[in-house]
């Protein structure tokens, strides 16, 4: 079956519905679910959205200020800038589709404070946000005449040149998306989605990884489909792991502990009650998310244990009980009242920093295609994401790419000459149980190889079991009639070997990506430099100033030690040279040069 629509929108996430809404008036729209309208990462997201909205206190040059130092100083300072101006509008928007955000009694927001923000600006309701949002956009989308919701519908493959005959590769110029192909899993049959637009909004892949605080259906499938079309794909070494997930084995997702209830004054614990983020960072549990993580990874390993506590018993039962009514009751369910008892957490798969490469218009490296929300990557995050920055990635990048494709809309036409899918020749595959052992294996594998910490010999041996899937996967997909969970393998394969490919592909440690292979990159505001180190930079410092000053003569007479502590006494007399310098030295020494190497081909 072929159908036609303006725009073909691939993920029911904040993004995706986002998006449809801004454009419906102009055109018709497909929403493509491969579940329910319900099953999104928006909606198990509990933190809230990072927005300035207090300007008494807090202010954007703070905020993107906050973004930078998480995002280890590799953010696009564009992208920054973008979101964080832009979000006060989008947060109005959202309020006006009906979300509702807590308020205090005055009316003002009730903000919470998250890792890594210098303000209270996180906006939020309860701790159920992402459920708030989710829910009062399918009322709108569902109220909407122009948005046609597809649940049970899967995308298989984008279409591009390649399905006309035409040879695609990654150097080809000028590669377009005429639609995708999509599995209707109440026929089984796949049908053609023919569209002016393209828009993925899949979300992240975490599914990936075992322990994931994610649903299911996060398996990367928007990016595996670009990747195949040759699109570009950048960043995937960024995997930033939750540090607080509650740990109760065989919970698949875990069942997030919100970043907001260390914001809210909860301590992180070992098992034998003592706190020890002291011994990593002085914002103690209110460091970023990588530092955190790494942290209790760390301590876990040290002392053989399975999870560490984040305690609250020190704070008023009854506000915890207001401010986090979910985990309150989940916890209880299992037993323990946050109350009085520790809460056991460990770190699990999160967020996907990387994705589709896009523009500041959310356009991919192919023609009429766009990538927003989690499976996109903007440059906003860099190597770390801060804490409650995504939902608002998302609802910005969805504007700027809704206004993007009105504005050129009507250069567009569908392409009548897209063949349907060709299944001749396969058959219905019986033998389950090859699919399930392999997702298995692939969760295996990115748990133990490519998690928190990395090395090259990790990844080696990751990069290895990966291709053995990867060859008797694409034999059995096609030979085999196109299912949802065959296509979910072959994403995770593919995706899975982006993570690893380009986690070997960065010689550093730098933000989410951290291997004991090389050392970790020193970062702005927080040097810790030897002191013969320190010694040299002072030096050099010193002859660079006198030189500019014509004042080389004066280090020639006093070359001896006293003279050099001369230097230091006088250098105060040039602070508009010393300024310029030390500057840009740190400029130098917080951006170290990114060794984004070549991309796969």
């Amino acid at each position: 079956m072929v159908r036609k629509f303006d725009f073909l929108v691939i993920g029911s996430g904040i993004a995706g519905m986002s998006f449809a809404l801004k454009v419906a008036h102009k055109g018709t729209v497909a929403l493509i679910c491969k579940a329910g309208l319900e099953e999104a990462n928006t909606y198990f997201a509990q933190g809230g959205i990072a927005s300035v909205t207090n300007l008494a206190v807090d202010n954007f040059d703070k905020h993107i200020e906050d973004t930078m130092i998480a995002g280890d100083w590799i953010s696009d300072r564009k992208a920054v800038e973008k979101v964080v101006r832009n979000a006060p509008e989008q947060i109005n928007e959202l309020i006006k589709w009906g979300v509702n955000f807590d308020k205090k009694d005055n009316g003002e927001f009730d903000l919470h404070k998250e890792g890594g923000h210098s303000e209270f600006r996180i906006l939020h309701h309860k701790d159920n946000t992402g459920a708030e949002i989710q829910d009062s956009l399918i009322e709108a989308v569902k109220q909407h005449p122009n948005i046609t919701v597809f649940t049970n519908f899967f995308a298989v493959e984008i279409i591009t040149q390649h399905h006309l005959g035409i040879i695609v590769t990654r150097y080809t110029p000028g590669i377009k998306c005429y639609g995708a192909y999509v599995l209707n899993e109440n026929t089984g049959e796949v049908d053609t989605f023919l569209s002016k637009m393209t828009i993925m909004a899949t979300g992240g892949c975490e599914a990936v990884y075992r322990n994931t605080t994610n649903p299911l259906v996060a398996t990367g499938d928007g990016i595996a489909m670009v990747y195949r079309a040759k699109g570009a794909v950048k960043d995937m070494e960024f995997i930033q792991f939750h540090p607080t997930a509650l740990y109760h084995p065989g919970d698949r997702p875990c069942f997030l502990i919100t970043e907001a209830m260390r914001g809210y004054g909860g301590v992180l614990r070992t098992m034998d009650g003592k706190e020890f983020m002291q011994k990593y960072d002085p914002r103690l549990s209110l460091a970023p998310r990588d530092i955190v993580a790494r942290a209790i990874d760390n301590e876990m390993k040290q002392r053989g244990d399975e999870h560490v506590y984040l305690d609250v018993t020190h704070k008023d039962p009854e506000e915890t009980k207001k401010h986090f009514p979910n985990i309150y009751k989940k916890c209880l369910s299992i037993g323990i009242d946050i109350t009085k008892e520790y809460i056991p957490v460990a770190p699990a798969a999160h967020y996907l920093c990387g994705g589709i490469k896009v523009d500041l218009d959310g356009q991919s490296s192919i023609r009429r295609l766009y990538a927003i929300g989690e499976c996109s990557c903007t440059g906003l995050h860099g190597g770390n994401r801060l804490a409650s920055n995504s939902l608002i990635e998302a609802v910005v990048y969805a504007d700027a790419a809704a206004k993007h494709a009105l504005s050129v809309l009507e250069r567009y036409d569908f392409n009548e000459d897209i063949p349907e899918w060709n299944d001749e020749g396969t058959i219905s595959n019986e033998e389950r149980v090859l699919i399930t052992q392999s997702m298995k294996e692939v969760n295996q594998i990115m748990e133990s190889y490519v998690g928190i910490v990395r090395s090259n010999t990790r990844l080696t041996r990751a990069w290895n079991r990966l291709d053995i899937l990867y060859e008797e996967t694409e034999k059995l997909f096609k030979s085999s009639k196109a299912t949802r969970e065959l296509c979910e393998l072959r994403n995770m394969i593919n995706v899975g070997y982006l993570i690893t490919r380009q986690a070997m592909e960065r010689k550093e440690s730098r933000g989410l990506h951290y291997t004991i292979d090389y050392p970790h990159a020193q970062k702005s505001g927080s040097w810790h430099i030897s002191t013969s180190i320190w010694t040299c930079w002072n030096f050099l410092l010193w002859c660079i100033i006198f030189c500019i000053t014509e004042k080389s003569s004066f280090i020639k007479k006093e070359s001896s030690f006293v003279g050099q502590m001369k230097c230091a006494i006088i250098l105060p007399m040039y602070p508009k040279e010393v300024s310029a310098i030390s500057v840009s030295t740190k400029k130098e020494i917080s951006t170290s040069p990114d060794t984004v190497s070549k991309r796969i081909l």
